[in-house]
């Protein structure tokens, strides 16, 4: 299957093919992570109530092994290897004082790429005008971008180093 191709208008309104990435390319979620309010709450309700192990030692990303020092961040391994963040903001207020009205809770989700692919997505992003957060930035843990989707939530492409 062929690249999706766009055809958007420029600044001065001339037709501008644009090509997506081909099918398949993205290989799958690396990461989900979230923001939580009680960080001692949430680890029992995950790792104590959810069952799911909890990352120690050399297990924690050597980009995030201060933040866990220091009780800001927990990592948890789901079944399928996907790994769940936990980030601690504990000034999140819920906009509503229903828990059953839904709102964004999540921090980003990262998506995992081909190394030798990763400067193409870039590319891609980039020429269709993707609101760009921050980067490439490039980690021990591996290269990534973080960019918005058309409601502002955040996403990130990363690829192992």
């Amino acid at each position: 299957m062929a690249a999706p191709v766009i055809t958007m208008a420029t600044s001065l309104d001339q037709p501008h093919t644009v090509v997506g990435l081909n099918p398949d390319t993205l290989r799958g979620v690396h990461h989900i992570a979230l923001n939580v309010k009680d960080m001692t709450a949430s680890r029992q309700f995950y790792g104590g109530i959810l069952g799911l192990h909890e990352l120690t030692g050399g297990e924690i990303p050597v980009t995030l092994l201060n933040l866990v020092t220091q009780g800001k961040v927990a990592n948890f391994r789901l079944p399928d290897g996907t790994i769940l963040d936990l980030f601690g903001e504990p000034v999140l207020a819920h906009p509503n004082h229903d828990p059953t009205q839904q709102y964004a809770r999540a921090n980003h989700l990262a998506i995992d790429i081909a190394p030798a692919l990763f400067d193409q997505a870039v590319a891609v992003l980039q020429e269709h005008q993707v609101p760009i957060d921050h980067g490439p930035v490039s980690r021990p843990t591996g290269r990534g971008i973080y960019f918005y989707d058309p409601d502002g939530f955040l996403l990130e492409i990363r690829c192992d180093p």
